[in-house]
């Protein structure tokens, strides 16, 4: 599974700071959402178009092994991936906002995104979020993953216990 960042794992607003950095925030709910995903089994990568220490440093936080910073072409960067990991595009699933995450959208299995993507996104997915991107989004489409894969219950058996 697959997510963009911008749009999808932050609410899409980019902050500078006084040096020029950009600043992302990230909700809590996304990430635990993204450590169960890959507890399940399932292998969990981000896929963006900009670059950011703080994208690198969330993702080192969260254990997310497949980082894509600063791709101009994500069909090829997915694509390339994929092939390293010997996964078939079908079998694979892509968060995305932007009509820039289109190539990749129209070739995994599982296309999908949040609520505020751009309108030719929301109309060219499986699924659209009902959680606003960065506050849930990205959650939600992890916990549909594991219902789907039979995995939910067990992922959350210990917080249930």
């Amino acid at each position: 599974m697959l997510f963009d960042v911008d749009g999808v794992l932050t609410d899409g607003r980019l902050w500078y700071g006084p040096r020029g950095e950009a600043l992302k925030a990230f909700g809590a709910l996304d990430g635990h959402g993204i450590k169960l995903l890959m507890q399940s089994g399932v292998a969990v990568g981000l896929l963006s178009g900009r670059t950011s220490p703080a994208v690198a440093l969330r993702a080192l936080e969260l254990g997310v092994p497949h980082v894509l910073q600063g791709i101009d072409d994500k069909r090829s960067a997915f694509e390339a991936l994929c092939a390293k990991l010997g996964i078939a595009e079908r079998e694979t699933g892509f968060m995305g906002d932007e009509v820039v995450d289109l190539p990749v959208l129209k070739r995994c299995g599982f296309a999908c995104a949040p609520r505020e993507a751009h309108e030719l996104v929301r109309d060219q997915v499986h699924y659209v979020a009902h959680a606003p991107a960065g506050a849930g989004a990205a959650r939600e489409i992890c916990d549909l993953v594991m219902r789907a894969q039979g995995t939910l219950q067990a992922a959350l058996a210990r917080y249930l216990a």
